[in-house]
């Protein structure tokens, strides 16, 4: 036993001695452009462009405020059409301001939704810089055929359900989705774990716990978030993607529910932005199916 403890010791203080502080010091770097644009089927392209925030920097609703980019030039192609995006501002019930892009009603005649199977190209320039993107609207291969409730399993609060749905996946790899609920009327949020692919269910019927949306920017009680309440009525988009479109956001929720977790490996967030901007441009090819669940 006392040998046993020696070793122990010995051990216990090799590590010790192995051990180097490490210092460094972070790069200021000038703030990046952020670039958050999506078409859907049947709805206009929206562009919101912000700069990025410094690591350390105390995000507060005035430093948000001040990150939109104004008076940027933003064009939009679908093959045929090219059209100049206008900037629109939105007033919040916080008493800011949110700024966005979007189809300019006085000029009509180059403005189109987004359709099924089209793809289109962004370019932003601001700062002197240029920016570009191309996604695609897929077509709504992947629907949820039903919806359906049942009790929260093991818990307690009967008040509490979850939704399951069926869905078939068209066979051959390549379907990509991601998908939001909204709850009596509120904003649509995104899943936990918003994007799946079709690597395990390829070409099969199957059935899916629809997991409740949530904002990223509140606390999250993950023993509880999943769940519906009795007397909501329950609207779930689900949205057929491409390939970068479902890379960017696979990747930005592993490194948000990696967060804080020192055996997690770092994973470089996956963008379609060409010229060196952050964020995404995303195509969705949208199927709404709304649940009234009765209390």
């Amino acid at each position: 036993m006392l040998k046993r403890l020696v070793l122990v010791i010995l051990l216990v203080g090799t590590l010790v001695s192995c051990e180097k502080a490490i210092s460094f010091t972070p790069r200021n770097a000038e703030p990046a452009v952020v670039i958050e644009a999506t078409i859907e089927n049947g709805q206009p392209p929206i562009v919101i462009l912000s700069h990025s925030l410094h690591y350390f920097s105390k995000i507060s609703p005035d430093s948000l405020a001040a990150s939109f980019i104004h008076q940027a030039e933003i064009n939009i192609s679908n093959g045929s059409k090219t059209h100049r995006l206008k900037e629109y501002a939105l007033p919040a019930n916080n008493g800011y301001t949110v700024y966005y892009y979007s189809i300019d009603s006085a000029n009509l005649a180059t403005a189109f939704p987004g359709e099924f199977n089209k793809s289109y190209s962004l370019q932003v320039k601001t700062g002197g810089k240029e920016y570009t993107a191309v996604t695609t609207i897929p077509n709504l291969t992947k629907t949820f055929d039903s919806l359906w409730w049942l009790p929260a399993p093991s818990n307690p609060d009967t008040g509490k359900v979850i939704i399951m749905g069926r869905t078939t996946d068209p066979p051959g790899f390549g379907n990509y989705i991601r998908y939001f609920t909204q709850s009596n009327g509120d904003p649509f949020l995104p899943g936990l774990n918003s994007v799946f692919d079709d690597q395990i269910v390829d070409g099969k019927t199957y059935e899916v716990q629809v997991e409740h949306g949530v904002d990223r920017n509140e606390s999250i009680d993950l023993e509880d978030y999943a769940f519906f309440n009795r007397g909501d009525v329950v609207s779930v988009k689900l949205c057929n993607i491409d390939k970068a479109t479902f890379d960017f956001w696979r990747t930005m929720e592993y490194n948000y529910t990696s967060i804080g977790n020192p055996f997690s490996s770092p994973v470089k967030v996956l963008s379609n932005i060409q010229g060196g901007g952050l964020g995404y441009f995303g195509g969705y090819a949208v199927q709404y199916s709304t649940l009234v669940i009765p209390r």
